[in-house]
């Protein structure tokens, strides 16, 4: 969402979030997920949520293509990736947290997860970012995953992250490589947090 921010050249307040203490989440949101969004006393979470509310009070630059064709064809990819592409890693997840993990399974979700970079690979052929030569919000809806495909800091000790890294690290993806760099290279708002807008 930093990078969406950004991009939109929006000034923020950034409140950091311990990953172990969701209490602020919680208080200001009634949920644990970030990224949590704060704007002019309206409370905003779930990324695609922001995403299009920072559309409809910022449109420019916009996040979606003026398009109704390519517009709808964000739409789908970002619906399959909430839906779809994100289950393996958390199915993982509360799998590894058992009392008894079902390595099998593990190995089942984590291979869907790796099978899924030859998808992002032929969506960037010829191609700069997910939906052509302008970034969208595909690009900002993935890239927070996706990236965890070269590697993780040592310090890094959140399981999720461990198992996006785990399953997704790959050399045999140049373009999604470079994609990631050209994405990481952008202006952030800052780190993830639950974010306030400046009223106005």
């Amino acid at each position: 969402m930093t990078l969406a921010l950004g991009y939109k050249g929006l000034p923020v307040e950034i409140k950091l979030v311990d990953p172990a203490d969701r209490a602020a989440v919680v208080e200001t949101s009634g949920q644990e997920l970030v990224p949590v969004l704060v704007d002019d006393g309206t409370v905003v979470f779930d990324s695609r949520v922001i995403l299009e509310h920072l559309e409809q009070r910022h449109p420019d630059p916009p996040l979606w293509p003026e398009d109704p064709a390519r517009r709808a064809e964000v739409d789908v990819f970002v619906d399959w990736f909430d839906r779809v592409w994100k289950r393996p890693p958390n199915e993982i997840v509360v799998e590894m947290k058992a009392h008894e993990p079902d390595e099998a399974r593990i190995e089942r979700w984590g291979t869907v997860m790796r099978d899924s970079l030859d998808r992002f690979e032929r969506l960037l052929h010829g191609r700069d970012f997910l939906f052509g030569g302008e970034i969208t919000a595909a690009d900002f809806i993935a890239f927070p995953f996706l990236q965890y495909a070269r590697g993780i800091d040592e310090d890094d000790r959140q399981l999720f992250h461990r198992v996006l890294e785990r399953w997704l690290r790959s050399r045999e993806h140049p373009r999604l490589a470079e994609w990631i760099e050209r994405i990481d290279a952008r202006p952030r708002a800052g780190d993830r947090a639950v974010h306030e807008l400046p009223a106005g």
